[in-house]
């Protein structure tokens, strides 16, 4: 967030047109004038007034010519103002909800699946770019294991992880292992570790031998042995975002040139740059907005970033929201963006 001092607006006269510019400039996304302001205000105001109120707000540097047009457009600062006192949100409407909802109570089996279509849904309903963290922390789940015998007394341990993610570890025994031993092994674990945490499955599986080493033979109880070792050196799914509708920002004109387009896209495939940026949000308590340099990085000078953080469970965080033009409709997004976060926290939920 900007740490920069927002000024304070005079008067109510100034924040009521402040208020109406910005709403006619996300609307149009023409430089607005003081005709405009005057039919527009609500405030029985001649366009003289309005003239010296809009001088003092571009001088505080809260509005700006564009070029040479007579009209005046919102600045970052501008924006920051209106995000923080000047609107009025209002609860998402009872259609965008029903879209969420709809897409949300599509059960699946694993939260992965289910927040690759999270990014999807926020840029269906607004129309901009949706972006989701895969929350830090997130349990690696065991799916299987298989062992397949290589040379000089080396075996390879294939391990499937949270359904979708492959790992494999080159284990090193003390004697060759045979095909059906191999096998025996990775029967034992899939039996009885499958759907467990790696973490928990180390933990459990040297104490679990030691009681049923009786009832297997050694070359079993060796690979087992061994494989717990395999487990060590496995990791939880590498931190991720997942983003879609980046081609809807091609719909507004201050990012449609094609070089602009390009770095944020570039951008987006860059995965630490999303990271960082929505690692600003973790610890936040509700929505955050980013508005223009306040994300970090120059190439959002044009962009508003909306975030909400959503929890999995105590321990795992994610980051969930919106990227779009500044001259987005804060008033729906923000909701839209803080409703998405809770309705998939309760998704997650037991029972939820």
């Amino acid at each position: 967030m900007s740490t920069e001092t927002i000024p304070k607006l005079p008067n109510e006269r100034a924040q009521q047109l402040l208020k109406v510019l910005i709403q006619r400039f996300i609307r149009d996304g023409q430089p607005v004038g003081s005709r405009t302001l005057s039919k527009k205000s609500g405030m029985d105001l001649s366009p003289a007034t309005i003239r010296n109120v809009m001088s003092d707000l571009e001088e505080l540097g809260l509005i700006a010519a564009p070029h040479t047009s007579a009209g005046r457009i919102p600045t970052p600062q501008g924006y920051r103002l209106f995000v923080d006192s000047l609107i009025r949100y209002k609860p998402p409407a009872q259609t965008d909800i029903d879209k969420l909802k709809i897409q949300l109570d599509r059960r699946v089996s694993n939260p992965e699946t289910l927040l690759d279509s999270v990014s999807s849904m926020l840029s269906d309903v607004t129309s901009m770019a949706g972006v989701v963290s895969v929350p830090k922390g997130q349990k690696a789940i065991l799916r299987q294991i298989e062992f397949l015998s290589l040379s000089e007394n080396r075996v390879l341990a294939i391990l499937v992880i949270n359904d979708r993610e492959v790992q494999n570890r080159v284990l090193h025994t003390e004697q060759p292992q045979t095909k059906d031993a191999l096998q025996r092994a990775a029967n034992y674990i899939n039996e009885n570790y499958v759907g467990k945490d790696l973490n928990e499955i180390r933990r459990r599986l040297l104490d679990d031998l030691e009681l049923t080493r009786d009832s297997m033979n050694q070359a079993m109880t060796d690979i087992i042995s061994v494989a717990q070792s395999a487990m060590e050196g496995a990791v939880s799914p590498k931190e991720e975002f997942l983003v879609a509708g980046e081609t809807n920002l091609m719909e507004f004109a201050e990012l449609s040139d094609v070089e602009t387009l390009r770095r944020l896209f570039e951008a987006f495939s860059t995965k630490q740059f999303m990271l960082n940026l929505l690692d600003k949000s973790i610890s936040a308590t509700g929505v955050q907005v980013f508005i223009g340099r306040e994300s970090g990085y120059k190439i959002l000078d044009n962009c508003s970033v909306v975030t909400a953080p959503y929890h999995v469970d105590d321990d795992h965080i994610g980051v969930l929201g919106v990227i779009g033009p500044t001259r987005m409709a804060y008033d729906r997004i923000v909701p839209i963006v803080d409703i998405t976060a809770r309705l998939l926290e309760s998704t997650f939920k037991p029972g939820g």
